[in-house]
C-alpha cells in the first residue's frame, strides 16, 4: 500500500485527469490569449513576470507544468492569497487551464536584443520596444559560481536539464530566466512542506538538506543560464 499523503494522491489524480482530457480537444489558442490579458496584471502581456520574482516567469514553462499548478491553486492545495479570486471552477473550468497553459508554453522570451541597424530605412520603432519588452535577463545573483554549477550538475540537472530549461515529459520546470528571489522562496515553501517538491516523493528533503551558502551557490550558478 502507497504510503503517499492523500492530498499528493489527489492532486496526481486531478493532474491524470487533466491529462487525459487534454488529449480529448485541440486547445483553444485565441481563448488563451483572451485569459491571458487578466494574468498579464500580474505576470506580464508576455508572461515575463515582473518586479524582480514579486510575480514569477510563466512563459515557456512545460504545459503539463502548468495545468498541474493551476489545479494546485484551483484545490487550495498550493496556498497564494493573490490567486484565489482569478482560479476558482466557476472562472477557470478545466478547458481554461489548458487554453492558457498551452499559450503560455507557446511563448519564447529572447535573453538580449536582436542586432539591427536602427538608423536604416523602414526601422520600425514600435516593433523595437515591443521585442524590448519579451526580453529577459536574470541578474547574476550573489554566490560562488564554480562551486553551485558542481553542486547543479550533482543534484538538480538529472531533472531540470543541464541547461535549467526543465522536462517537458515530465512536468519539471524551467529555472533558467527564472528570478533569484521567487526561486528562493519556492526553496523555503518546500522546506516548510506547503509545497511538494517531488510529488513521486512527498517525503523527500533534498532541499532542506542544502546549507544556506549551497543554495545560494546553486542559485548564483543558475542565474547565468540565461547569459
Amino acid at each position: 500500500m502507497s504510503c503517499k499523503p492523500l492530498r499528493v494522491l489527489v492532486v496526481l489524480g486531478l493532474s491524470s485527469l487533466m491529462a487525459a482530457y487534454a488529449q480529448e480537444r485541440e486547445p483553444d489558442m485565441d481563448n488563451g490569449e483572451e485569459i491571458n490579458e487578466l494574468c498579464a496584471g500580474c505576470h506580464g502581456v508576455y508572461g515575463e513576470g515582473g518586479k524582480q520574482g514579486e510575480y514569477p516567469r510563466i512563459a515557456g514553462q512545460p504545459y503539463q507544468f502548468l495545468v498541474d499548478q493551476l489545479v494546485l491553486f484551483r484545490e487550495r492545495k498550493r496556498p497564494n492569497l493573490a490567486m484565489v479570486e482569478y482560479i476558482d471552477e466557476r472562472q477557470m473550468p478545466d478547458a481554461d487551464i489548458q487554453d492558457i497553459s498551452a499559450y503560455l508554453t507557446r511563448i519564447e522570451l529572447p535573453n538580449r536584443m536582436s542586432v539591427i541597424d536602427e538608423s536604416a530605412p523602414g526601422f520600425d520603432a514600435l516593433a523595437r520596444l515591443e521585442e524590448a519588452k519579451r526580453v529577459i535577463q536574470i541578474a547574476r545573483a550573489e554566490g560562488d559560481v564554480a562551486a553551485g554549477e558542481k553542486l547543479y550538475k550533482r543534484e538538480c540537472a538529472s531533472c531540470h536539464g543541464r541547461d535549467g530549461r526543465g522536462d517537458v515529459k515530465d512536468a519539471v520546470p524551467l529555472l533558467a530566466g527564472q528570478y533569484t528571489n521567487y526561486l528562493w522562496r519556492q526553496v523555503d515553501k518546500y522546506i516548510a512542506k506547503i509545497r511538494i517538491h517531488d510529488p513521486s516523493a512527498p517525503d523527500d528533503s533534498l532541499l532542506g538538506d542544502f546549507a544556506k551558502q549551497e543554495l545560494q551557490d546553486i542559485f548564483a550558478y543558475v542565474s547565468t543560464l540565461d547569459d
